[in-house]
């Protein structure tokens, strides 16, 4: 399955990029392009991955022509904003296979759970959902990968050990290193089988760099989610300008078994307090539940975080994470500018930050938005 090849414009190989040919040149030189289009500048450790996705292209295409084994896995790890998901996406979605899957792994894990409940009572409900929602997948990407829960994090031990005992190629992005994985002190010797099973059947590399590529100017403004506004304090003018309300009532809306307060729910629109989103036990799959109908979110009275318990915040950290990889709009009011509310201890609140800062601004320097 070659390349289209008016994909690949690329004229001045940089030095850092390694000399190549056939399907690992393309995927470089599809890459590299794409960097230069974007403005980015890739650092080593960027262009390092870049080849690491090349070599895999190339043999995972050799693989599958003759129905042999898979390339290694691979697992990136570095900072929020230094284009882990941005390489990953751009090689998915040009490797020229069909029977690949690009998932977050918040919706890939309650999927998970989903068909294991629905398959309980078999004897083995994990591999007979993996066998449902994989099929014939020969690569599967996993963006945002992380653990806290130590619930969670036996299943995915399991899954993980599933997943390398089949002819797929993984290829997974976090924040975090394999040994940086659920950090809890208390639990974390436990994980420490997986931890070692991943840096032996995956290929670790960091994805480094000084630029956090969502700060540069007019990133992310494609995206449907940066089309909406971070506003602080919420004055009156604010409001009014932006058509938000200056009082509603709230009310239950039904959302899969349980029912969530809602100062708005109407024509592809949603709008909540963050109280009474987040300081209730509301969970991903609600997120993702309310994600297929409504594309524009408004989260009103962000507080500061560090005022809040762990809990409400890594489901504050949750939602970010669902609505931007969903690509919803969002629109978030406070009292305070981003960076003091979002001074908290969770460790995901990084992401959330470099997220949050692809909004456009409407703060009191503003005259207009």
């Amino acid at each position: 399955m070659p390349f289209n090849r008016s994909w690949f414009r690329l004229t001045n190989r940089p030095a850092s990029l390694p000399q190549a040919h056939g399907p690992r040149r393309e995927m470089i030189e599809h890459l590299n392009a794409e960097a230069i289009r974007l403005g980015y500048r890739l650092s080593s450790s960027q262009c390092k991955v870049i080849d690491s996705l090349g070599r895999r292209t190339e043999l995972l295409l050799a693989a599958t022509e003759a129905q042999g084994g898979v390339p290694q896995s691979l697992y990136l790890y570095g900072k929020a904003g230094r284009g882990k998901s941005w390489l990953v996406d751009t090689f998915f979605q040009v490797v020229p296979l069909t029977n690949k899957r690009r998932v977050h792994f918040h919706v890939f894990f309650n999927l998970l759970h989903q068909g294991m409940f629905a398959h309980q009572g078999e004897t083995d409900p994990l591999s007979t959902t993996l066998d449902k929602m994989l099929k014939d997948c020969v690569l599967l990407c996993f963006d945002e990968f992380h653990l806290h829960d130590i619930g969670d994090a036996m299943l995915i031990s399991r899954l993980f050990k599933a997943l390398f005992e089949r002819s797929i190629m993984l290829i997974v992005t976090s924040n975090y290193a394999p040994e940086g994985l659920l950090p809890n002190p208390l639990y974390h010797k436990r994980l420490l089988p997986m931890i070692k099973q991943i840096n032996n059947e995956m290929q670790v590399q960091e994805v480094d760099g000084e630029q956090d590529f969502r700060t540069l100017p007019g990133s992310g403004q494609s995206k449907r989610f940066a089309q909406g506004y971070y506003v602080w304090p919420g004055t009156s003018v604010q409001r009014e300008t932006l058509g938000l309300p200056t009082h509603s009532e709230t009310y239950e809306l039904p959302v899969g078994q349980r029912h969530i307060r809602v100062q708005e729910a109407r024509e592809g629109c949603i709008r909540f307090t963050f109280e009474d989103l987040f300081e209730y036990p509301t969970a991903v799959v609600d997120y993702l539940t309310l994600c297929e109908t409504y594309d524009d979110w408004t989260i009103e009275q962000l507080p500061l975080l560090d005022d809040c318990s762990i809990a409400v915040q890594q489901r504050f950290i949750n939602l970010v994470d669902v609505i931007y990889d969903q690509d919803k709009r969002l629109t978030v009011t406070s009292a305070h500018p981003l960076d003091h509310a979002l001074r908290g201890k969770a460790v995901d609140l990084m992401r959330s930050e470099s997220r949050l800062g692809q909004l456009r601004a409407y703060g009191p320097q503003n005259n207009s938005c």
